[in-house]
């Protein structure tokens, strides 16, 4: 390498960590002089889910990132998704809440991995992140779908997954989700329905088939509990569903979470047969020979 491109590398290097240190002292004089998010916690996010009958829409690192003009792994960009996330964060529909992490006051809670990404993630996005907030607005805990294994106290898992199961006891259950995903699928989280359908969709830029989604979850009746698995797409649909009456729940990744509790997992791993988009290896699924599985399926949009 000669020395003038030697030169224009380091100056890029500087210019990159000065933006970086710049950002990082901005977000955190943003924590010290701005009022901090509402957020409940966990406990009381997971009691409105299961004893209110209203729908939730999710946000976590990734519908921010995709409000601020990033694309994910599974989810590119879009405009319109940015613009229909960032309406519904400040909604205040009827029968309907939202919900963001609830690691802005105390991430101590958190194994260490966690609470470093969070506590650099937030280094990096606290400002964004504010402003795209309803500041005045009661938010719920975006993170009680994931109740296992990012908890360093990993004692009330048990109990919480247990506590969440009643949301769909005895109830005829719509899940919508990934066409890899298979939620429930080699273990028992949802024994307890009373009957499952499946509407299976792309697991990779589910967004792009939007309306047809949503149409063909409104063919359904609005009796029957909509579990919605989807990523950024969930946030929307269950925003939507519960405009047109549906109860909708973005469910999230509360099977993976189950089968790492299951499997006693102390870092993030793939399972089997399952997409898990958060681990390299977890992506390669495989298809399944299942005749429940199969059976459940009434439609497949790809």
């Amino acid at each position: 390498m000669n020395f003038y491109r030697r030169m224009y590398v380091l100056g890029s290097k500087i210019k990159i960590r000065s933006i970086e240190l710049i950002t990082t002292l901005l977000n955190r004089m943003v924590f010290l002089f701005s009022s901090q998010p509402f957020v409940k916690s966990t406990d009381e996010s997971l009691n409105l889910i299961v004893q209110n009958k209203c729908s939730i829409s999710r946000y976590g690192d990734g519908e921010f990132n995709l409000m601020n003009g990033k694309s994910l792994r599974f989810q590119p960009y879009s405009k319109e998704l940015s613009l229909r996330l960032r309406e519904i964060i400040k909604s205040n529909q009827e029968n309907h809440e939202v919900f963001i992490p609830n690691i802005f006051n105390n991430v101590d809670w958190c194994t260490d991995r966690s609470r470093s990404y969070w506590k650099s993630y937030l280094n990096l996005n606290l400002y964004k992140i504010y402003k795209l907030l309803q500041r005045d607005k009661i938010y719920y805990d975006s993170l009680v779908t994931r109740l296992y294994i990012d908890y360093k106290d990993k004692s009330q898992a048990e109990f919480r997954f247990k506590t969440f199961k009643k949301l769909w006891d005895k109830k005829d259950v719509i899940i919508v989700e990934g066409d890899q995903s298979r939620l429930g699928i080699g273990n028992n989280l949802f024994d307890n329905t009373k009957s499952i359908k499946r509407i299976l969709c792309p697991a990779i830029n589910a967004f792009v088939k939007y309306d047809q989604i949503l149409e063909e979850v409104k063919k359904h009746d609005k009796s029957k509990l909509i579990l919605i698995a989807l990523g950024p797409t969930a946030t929307v649909l269950a925003y939507d569903l519960a405009n047109f009456g549906y109860h909708a729940v973005d469910i999230g990744h509360i099977d993976i979470e189950y089968e790492w509790f299951l499997n006693k997992a102390v870092e993030k791993e793939a399972i089997k047969n399952k997409y898990v988009g958060e681990v390299l290896e977890g992506t390669d699924v495989h298809r399944i020979n299942d005749i429940k599985y199969d059976e459940e399926i009434i439609t497949r949009i790809s």
